[in-house]
């Protein structure tokens, strides 16, 4: 294994190993950019690649199967599992007993956070020698979860940065940190992945066909992580009732709903409220159709669109609901997730959405 089985982000690859070529790897870096693009995976490379014995002719790779390389992956396996134990542990001074990192150290939140006593441990061991290979490398995957208290602590270290040791900050959005940790790194930035390599991995890893690829592309939004996941029969079941709801209610004043098609209706609102488990999955999926007729107005010609088998019926829906009916979906949708935190009645309020888009809907 070697930096050349990295999967996208091609410009971010090319950063790092040039840093390794010239030996000029900072001390402190914030890998940032969307979720499942493969931040943490080139972080836990670039610390092989800084301790490999056999980083190939210019340094800037690594071998993947020196006793070296071996050593770091073991570390960072034992690094999380440790973590997922500490998570189980309820007594709150327990889980952070006897905390003890690693050359190598995967460092993630326990609770909601990083805890100062995880920080504390990090600046404890950071400016003492590795114990096993050249150079110590701590990885922060969440830092937007440390703890302010323990952030106070992190910046000490990096206004001082040990010799030996490089820390590499994991975060989706770098505004979530302080900007004076933000300015103590280097900061190199991640993009979604492009959909011609995420349809590789549909392809290729999870049997996908070329319909099916072109769909899933678009909902994981360039992230390898949810590619590599992606269920997309319950993708399919979740979308389904939104499919029949926008059907019944999309559609011309000429064209009102029969007595029949009310109850059909009314089964199509609860089906989409009483999956209590995944509510939220089913109301993003909504979301995301409601982005689909927003391009579908913007961009007339060719719209950019996630539900790519859908354009036929998602034109003519936009069609049919106008701007306004779409804004009114957009609020109702927004006050049905609002609901899940209360507790309300979210089948009565979209019942009521459907029958305004009903009695407003616009057509020939």
């Amino acid at each position: 294994m070697s930096f050349d089985s990295f999967l996208g982000n091609e410009k971010a690859v090319r950063t790092v190993r040039d840093m390794l070529a010239r030996g000029r790897v900072p001390g402190s870096m914030l890998f940032t950019g969307p979720e499942g693009v493969g931040k943490k995976t080139l972080a836990m490379m670039l610390s092989k690649a800084l301790n490999c014995a056999e980083p190939g002719a210019e340094g800037s790779d690594f071998c993947g199967e020196c006793d070296r390389c071996r050593r770091a992956d073991d570390f960072l396996a034992s690094g999380a599992e440790d973590a997922a134990r500490r998570r189980e542990i309820k007594d709150a001074h327990r889980r952070v007993e006897g905390l003890v990192y690693f050359d190598i150290q995967l460092i993630e939140p326990l609770t909601r956070y990083i805890l100062i006593e995880q920080i504390r441990q990090l600046r404890a061991t950071a400016y003492n020698q590795p114990f096993h290979l050249p150079r110590r490398v701590f990885i922060i995957d969440q830092a937007q979860a440390i703890h302010w208290q323990a952030a106070d602590l992190l910046l000490k270290v990096l206004e001082e940065p040990p010799a030996t040791t490089t820390l590499i900050l994991i975060c989706p959005q770098a505004y979530e940190l302080r900007s004076t940790i933000r300015s103590r790194c280097f900061t190199l930035q991640f993009a979604p992945v492009e959909e011609t390599v995420i349809e590789r991995i549909l392809g290729e890893e999870r049997g996908f066909t070329k319909p099916q690829q072109a769909l899933a592309a678009r909902v994981v939004q360039g992230s390898i992580a949810r590619a590599q996941t992606f269920d997309l029969n319950d993708f399919l079941l979740r979308r389904k009732p939104w499919l029949d709801f926008l059907d019944l209610v999309a559609r011309p004043r000429s064209r009102p709903l029969a007595p029949g098609e009310w109850k059909t209706l009314f089964d199509t609102t609860k089906s989409l409220v009483t999956d209590s488990g995944g509510a939220e999955q089913t109301l993003k999926v909504g979301s995301g159709i409601l982005q689909d007729l927003m391009q579908v107005i913007e961009e007339e010609k060719s719209p950019r669109v996630t539900h790519v088998d859908l354009v036929p019926r998602l034109k003519a829906w936009s069609q049919a609901l106008g701007m306004a009916g779409i804004e009114k979906l957009a609020a109702g949708i927004e006050d049905i997730y609002r609901q899940q935190i209360r507790n309300a009645n979210q089948q009565l309020s979209l019942d009521s959405l459907a029958s305004n888009l009903l009695s407003s809907a616009t057509g020939p």
